[in-house]
């Protein structure tokens, strides 16, 4: 969701001069990270699953939670990132987006290898969706501004807790 409100952003910045390539381009850039965020935490996880256990479920309800809350609060947030802002789709500027919007998917991968999934399938998933929304988000940004962006983040947060939740009542057996 945060990918997708950064998507929004550039085309805003972008207006008119949308195009199919620069779509692309921010697809291209967020998918790639939200994809190999996650895999790079699941080897970091898998390093240390044999230290931790039987703390799998608690620990992925504590990184989902912490992460959903910061989604939550960001939502409720007047700030909006001065890099998003900008039309550039540069180097120095995406690879800061690219790494803002996906490093809480560090910690998802974490809690992926806690939970035994296969990195692989989730990774490429998680890429292909990222990409598409990023994409899409580029051109909503031109058509209906950020009207929605913290509804999205809102949403986004609650669902994350949620599943934090579902995994925390399968880790005391209610589940």
């Amino acid at each position: 969701m945060d990918a997708f409100a950064v998507s929004v952003c550039k085309g805003l910045a972008m207006g008119k001069n949308t195009t199919v390539s620069k779509m692309c381009i921010v697809g291209l850039w967020f998918g790639a990270f939200q994809a190999l965020m996650p895999t790079l935490g699941y080897f970091l996880g898998s390093a240390f699953a044999s230290f931790i256990g039987n703390l799998d479920n608690y620990i992925a309800f504590i990184l989902l939670c912490l992460i959903g809350i910061n989604m939550i609060k960001e939502a409720f947030s007047k700030k909006e990132p001065e890099d998003a802002q900008s039309a550039s789709l540069g180097f120095s500027v995406m690879i800061i987006l690219a790494l803002a919007t996906s490093i809480d998917a560090l910690t998802v991968g974490v809690s992926f290898a806690f939970l035994n999934v296969n990195i692989v399938a989730a990774a490429l998933i998680i890429g292909v969706t990222t990409f598409t929304l990023s994409f899409v988000g580029v051109k909503v940004g031109g058509l209906f501004g950020t009207k929605y962006k913290s509804k999205a983040e809102l949403a986004g947060g609650t669902i994350l807790i949620l599943l934090g939740i579902k995994f925390l009542l399968e880790g005391i057996g209610v589940i």
